[in-house]
């Protein structure tokens, strides 16, 4: 054990019982003096320490009067310690979000994170989002029980206002649509007292392992790619890994199961239920993209919303289910798988200018000056209009005329299509040599000639019709 003999000598005087010792302050402070300085000092305890040494001759050290202080309770009291609950099986599980950034195919995005934790036997259930509401809330925890196939009676989670209407703590009171949620799979929502974040210790833990274990040494190309990834380490992989004590989750969930509640494969998925309307096309508009409602009847639809799918409801039958679209997809069209597409395009699809804008960025570095000049202007600037009509006038002219017109707005800064293009007309007549004017002799009017051929008759043009008519006829 690596202990001198007078040590061993002196635990074996001592019966191996160590002695109780009382600490001796060589300095004794009257508390009352104590007391009083710490009121007139406003409890600022650096302060209290000045006078006692300089106005009270009192030679002391800091760190003493900071200890006298809190033993006699003046200071800020002590924070009480969360409870201690121990780890029985089938006891609770835990909820908790966190925000990261996290580069998905080199670019940083703001990504929540949310997490499942259940505490006996440490499994653990992982998923990101862009943003994060009750709707997702109830989703999440669905995807996540109903993948374990079973709930404990009790989910700890902070004072949280998407679950919680009112109160902290002990006295927290639970939305009742969340009561509701929670009722259909056998649990409920308490809320740890407000600052002891520590009650669910085993979310927190698992948030600094996913930091540690799960970001370093992973590139993400996309949310999916991400929550692939985040699915297979959290369900497969740390699901078989022993933890820090040697207990490995999947094991200890088979031994916690007879433990848990089980739910049935039955439950119904969280849903929002969104009002549209149906264009003449019959097209319904759902998060920036277009959904084709089949049948020829446009009347007003129903949207049901899932995590994963969204359904339409008319008169109250499902005629049509998507999947919804990967992260970032928007302005396009759908129509059920095996259809022949629709004809027609949705009557309020966006147009993009992307296609146009690299157009005429190759043609010329100065046009793409221009572009960058004007689309930066905040004055009123319609985007697409303006790069449609743009374009417009590259087919109308030359290019070279064009790049000179551009050149010289992009010199006086002039940001007006009209201006442009009547510059573009300047350029293309300035070499144009003018006709030369021809003096007429107005008199002609008064000849003979001219007075008699004006009295005629309209001459018959219809024989030219008639050849025309011949030839297309041979051809």
């Amino acid at each position: 054990m690596k202990v001198s003999r007078n040590t061993a000598r002196a635990v074996i005087k001592q019966q191996g019982k160590v002695p109780l010792s009382t600490r001796r302050d060589k300095i004794r402070i009257d508390p009352e003096l104590l007391g009083r300085l710490y009121e007139e000092c406003h409890g600022w305890v650096q302060r209290v320490y000045e006078k006692l040494t300089e106005e009270e001759r009192i030679q002391v050290k800091y760190s003493t009067v900071t200890r006298l202080v809190r033993s006699l309770g003046l200071g800020k009291p002590q924070e009480q310690r969360c409870d201690r609950v121990p780890d029985k099986p089938g006891q609770e599980f835990q909820h908790d979000t966190t925000d990261y950034e996290i580069p998905l195919s080199g670019i940083a995005n703001r990504l929540i994170a949310s997490l499942m934790y259940l505490r006996y036997s440490k499994r653990r259930y992982l998923k990101f989002y862009r943003a994060f509401n009750r709707f997702r809330m109830k989703c999440f925890l669905h995807e996540g029980l109903m993948h374990w196939g079973y709930a404990a009676p009790v989910c700890i989670i902070d004072n949280t206002n998407l679950a919680r209407l009112r109160g902290t703590g002990s006295n927290a009171v639970i939305v009742p649509e969340m009561i509701a949620f929670s009722d259909q799979r056998r649990f409920k929502f308490v809320c740890h007292e407000k600052g002891h974040s520590n009650r669910k210790a085993g979310e927190e833990r698992s948030f600094w392992t996913v930091e540690t274990n799960f970001f370093p040494g992973r590139t993400f190309e996309n949310l999916e790619d991400l929550n692939r990834q985040a699915f297979e380490w959290a369900t497969v992989r740390m699901h078989n890994r022993p933890t820090d004590t040697g207990l490995i989750p999947a094991k200890a969930f088979e031994y916690e199961r007879a433990y848990l509640l089980e739910l049935s494969r039955h439950l119904p998925a969280p849903y929002l239920i969104h009002e549209r309307g149906t264009d003449q096309y019959g097209y319904a508009a759902f998060d920036g993209n277009y959904f084709w409602v089949p049948g020829t009847d446009r009347s007003d639809v129903r949207l049901f919303e899932y995590s994963d799918r969204l359904k339409i409801h008319l008169n109250r039958e499902c005629i049509a289910e998507y999947p919804l679209p990967a992260d970032g997809v928007k302005n396009q069209r759908f129509s059920p798988e095996g259809m022949p597409p629709p004809r027609f395009q949705p009557r309020n699809r966006k147009r993009p200018t992307a296609e146009e804008e690299k157009r005429l960025r190759a043609l010329s570095p100065a046009v793409a000056g221009y572009l960058d000049f004007v689309l930066k202007e905040d004055g009123g600037i319609q985007r697409h209009r303006f790069i449609r009509e743009l374009f417009a006038l590259t087919g109308r002219m030359p290019s070279s005329v064009f790049i000179q017109s551009i050149e010289r707005a992009l010199r006086y800064q002039i940001t007006n299509i009209e201006t442009v293009e009547r510059i573009a007309l300047l350029y293309m007549t300035q070499d144009v040599p003018r006709i030369p004017s021809v003096d007429v002799d107005e008199a002609f009017r008064e000849r003979e000639a001219y007075l008699e051929g004006s009295l005629t008759d309209a001459p018959d043009l219809s024989v030219y019709d008639r050849l025309l008519e011949e030839d297309d006829d041979v051809e």
